[in-house]
């Protein structure tokens, strides 16, 4: 079972190179990130963006500029457009976020004429997280996609969790709801949502997973919390694979606390489009792009 970010790299790598197509990589996380998967023998990456940016950054970094393929385009929304149409095409097999905003990333990949999402298709974002003094990784959704999830689009939300679990070697992965408390309280909606998800998993309604919920973050890492406040009936308190967040905020703040306070590590990617979407923030290190490369090079068929 691989249990650290840098055992997804050492994985990938048996997969061979994959092609990877960068919309708007021109910031130095970027092509850092991209230039250090290019070395290791993870991608054959193609920047889509500003060719005297990209120059310029390269000799900033001491990066040889030319083992990229350069399409010279200076607008972001039309980098993000070429990218998704090369993709689309069969000409590459990952897509990238560069230095453009999440929201006209998602617009292009969303783009109906290229069709990179199946007909009725849910995009959601999935996470791995390297957390200090966690025993395993942690697969977490949604922190950048879906701001309130129906019941519809949680239940997909679980199915894309245990798929990238299993990327990790984990056959049943052990999927916590996510909720401000463990009790079952009618007055917290999605305290009802994370009951009803646990007895679906109970009758198999969800899949090979175990789902458990609703249960509060302390609860669901750490079994000695769940002692303490003696939850009863939990199986896996403590020994989580997954955490479903019951919305965006709850979601995106425990991922930002994880590098930016917790001194963890990342790697993020879109599920639910015909190919992996590496999909990171500007904000994040050029380790968490690399490692974000390295996951959408796992789950690429």
């Amino acid at each position: 079972m691989i249990t650290k970010l840098n055992e997804v790299v050492e994985a990938a790598l048996k997969r061979g190179r994959k092609r990877l197509a960068v919309a708007y990589g021109q910031d130095t996380h970027t092509i850092e990130a991209v230039y250090d998967a290019y070395k290791e023998g993870l991608v054959e990456p193609t920047l889509y963006g500003d060719k005297a940016v990209i120059e310029s950054t390269c000799a900033e970094l001491g990066i040889d500029v030319n083992v990229f393929r350069i399409i010279d385009e200076k607008v972001d929304v039309n980098c993000v457009r070429q990218a998704v149409a090369a993709v689309a095409a069969g000409d590459a097999d990952i897509l990238m976020k560069g230095l453009v905003s999440t929201d006209k990333y998602m617009r292009g990949i969303l783009n109906k004429e290229i069709g990179l999402v199946p007909p009725k298709g849910i995009l959601t974002h999935v996470s791995l997280v390297e957390l200090p003094g966690y025993h395993k990784l942690l697969t977490i959704s949604d922190v950048a996609i879906i701001p309130a999830p129906d019941f519809k689009q949680k239940q997909m939300q679980i199915k894309f969790l245990a798929e990238t679990a299993n990327l990790l070697g984990i056959a049943t992965p052990k999927i916590a709801c996510i909720s401000a408390t463990e009790q079952v309280l009618p007055t917290v909606p999605s305290n009802l949502e994370c009951a009803i998800l646990a007895k679906m998993g109970d009758r198999g309604q969800l899949g090979n997973v175990m789902v458990d919920g609703p249960l509060s973050l302390d609860v669901a890492l750490y079994k000695e919390v769940a002692e303490h406040k003696k939850v009863k009936g939990s199986s896996i308190a403590g020994d989580v694979d997954c955490l479903l967040f019951p919305n965006i905020e709850s979601g995106n703040v425990f991922f930002k606390s994880v590098s930016h306070i917790g001194g963890g590590e990342l790697a993020a990617i879109v599920k639910g489009a015909k190919v992996p979407c590496v999909l990171t923030s500007r904000g994040d290190s050029a380790l968490s792009k690399k490692y974000s490369i390295a996951l959408a090079c796992l789950a690429a068929k």
